[in-house]
């Protein structure tokens, strides 16, 4: 999944892809999860967030919006660096689909062997 996510000042709203945070991430450890960079950095009422969000899947989605807020928390204010750094949210998960393999169904499977 991937995010954009701007950034300014004001209440501590959040908007994804146009609908509410709350109606977009419904489970409270997800809104907790993609609230960390902010509760860190104590800045929860400081600033609003307008973020479109595409890909993956609701999780995947929740880190890639973690992952844009704490970059843009940072790019606003470099000492948070040393704050968000060691938390793990300025790095990206690089983690990608295996392409899937000539001869095979997929990326790891092979096709049934048969001896004779």
């Amino acid at each position: 999944a991937s995010a954009r996510v701007r950034m300014q000042d004001g209440s501590g709203k959040i908007k994804v892809n146009k609908r509410e945070f709350e109606d977009y991430f419904t489970t409270e450890s997800v809104r907790s999860y993609v609230m960390q960079p902010l509760a860190l950095t104590g800045s929860e009422a400081n600033f609003d967030f307008f973020v479109n969000v595409q890909g993956g899947g609701l999780i995947g989605q929740a880190g890639a919006l973690r992952h844009g807020i704490a970059r843009a928390l940072e790019k606003n204010d470099e000492s948070l660096r040393a704050v968000l750094k060691p938390a793990g949210m300025l790095t990206r998960d690089a983690r990608e689909k295996e392409r899937k393999k000539p001869g095979q169904p997929g990326a790891r499977k092979r096709f049934q062997f048969s001896k004779r």
